[in-house]
């Protein structure tokens, strides 16, 4: 990724009789944008301007200030936006802000508005990442693997580990910041493996009183409450993925778990991901992989399969097609897609990516 990076130089006269140790800030981006076709939307078809397909459109500031003795001062500010309107997504960095400090002998330690381990360590091994197609993520993203509204913890303390004989760890809890500790306290862990062609990782978390919209799945009412402003008393999570590296091909599964509480409720959140990537040449690559969704007696079966072509290391173009199936007294509900009219759903994109 191209950086455009602003750095502080050592300075000779120092103030308070002392020296600046060196520091660093960049700027970084993404921008996607291209035209898709989804059927079944209102009972006919639709065209549309589509924006952060690949990756969601964003810029932000992270830099680092040398401490000395292995350790540095970190931070990051990450806004998303939408690059066909030019408008926020929300507020100004909704989807990260925080400093911390980070030890190489230690770990990092981060304070802020962060995002979960659902978020860090399993989308990775998901088919949206590796297909590097937004609409693939699993429907109502209530396993929390895209950075989207509500996922990130607020009041957030993060702690991730040095990396010991290809193992790490992580801990993080989002404080309610009330005068009920546990009324909004939100809590992650996970454990990730990474050595030559083989990576892995499992997550948990436990979230109280945590608001998330089931509309988007197509049910109209959940648990007693209307779905579009759901609140569950208890949300937990879990998930464990891995991928594995044969020369070109690359292969990834993943399942996630969400048990959704509230008014003596209760409900799971079930997907079960998997697929492949091949690297026909070092400039084009193809993607697809499968899911499958089950929620309150409902299901949706997902299939991508895209194409890379990049131009540069900070721009490509790229295809995708996606089709979807509800089964179970359900209709089709691709993320962010809309739910669809019928059982059925089928989105045909392209477009173009560049980041810096």
């Amino acid at each position: 990724m191209v950086k455009q990076t602003i750095a502080g130089a050592l300075i000779g006269a120092g103030v308070m009789s002392g020296a600046w140790a060196q520091s660093s800030v960049t700027l970084y981006g993404s921008i996607d944008a291209g035209v898709a076709y989804i059927s079944n939307v209102g009972g006919g078809t639709t065209w549309i301007e589509e924006q952060g397909n690949t990756q969601p459109d964003r810029w932000g500031l992270t830099g680092t200030e040398d401490l000395g003795g292995g350790l540095k001062t970190i931070f990051k500010l990450e806004n998303g936006f939408h690059t066909n309107t030019g408008t926020l997504v929300t507020s100004l960095f909704s989807r990260q802000a925080y400093v911390g400090l980070s030890s190489d002998q230690f770990g990092t330690l981060r304070l802020g508005h962060q995002t979960p381990f659902s978020f860090d360590v399993l989308s990775p091994f998901s088919t949206a990442y590796l297909g590097q197609s937004w609409f693939a993520f699993h429907p109502g993203n209530l396993d929390e693997l895209a950075d989207t509204l509500g996922v990130p913890f607020d009041n957030s303390v993060k702690y991730n580990s040095p990396n010991w004989y290809g193992f790490s760890f992580g801990a993080m809890m989002g404080l309610g910041n009330t005068t009920n500790f546990a009324t909004g306290r939100r809590m992650s862990y996970a454990l990730s493996y990474a050595n030559g062609p083989l990576k892995a990782g499992a997550t948990w978390s436990d979230e109280n009183n945590r608001m998330v919209s089931i509309a988007p799945t197509g049910i109209a009412t959940f648990q007693g409450q209307p779905s579009a402003t759901y609140v569950a008393d208890k949300l937990q999570n879990m998930g464990a993925g891995a991928s594995y590296q044969l020369g070109k091909l690359l292969l990834h599964a993943l399942y996630t778990r969400t048990k959704l509480q509230s008014n003596g409720h209760s409900d799971t959140f079930q997907s079960y991901d998997a697929g492949a990537n091949y690297q026909f040449t070092p400039a084009n690559s193809i993607a697809g992989g499968a899911a499958t969704t089950t929620l309150a007696g409902k299901r949706w079966t997902q299939f991508e399969l895209g194409d890379i072509y990049a131009l540069s290391k900070s721009t490509q173009l790229y295809a995708n097609v996606l089709y979807e199936h509800g089964s179970s007294g359900t209709n089709a509900a691709f993320f962010t897609a809309g739910v669809s009219s019928s059982q059925n759903q089928v989105i045909i994109l392209t477009g173009i990516h560049h980041s810096f």
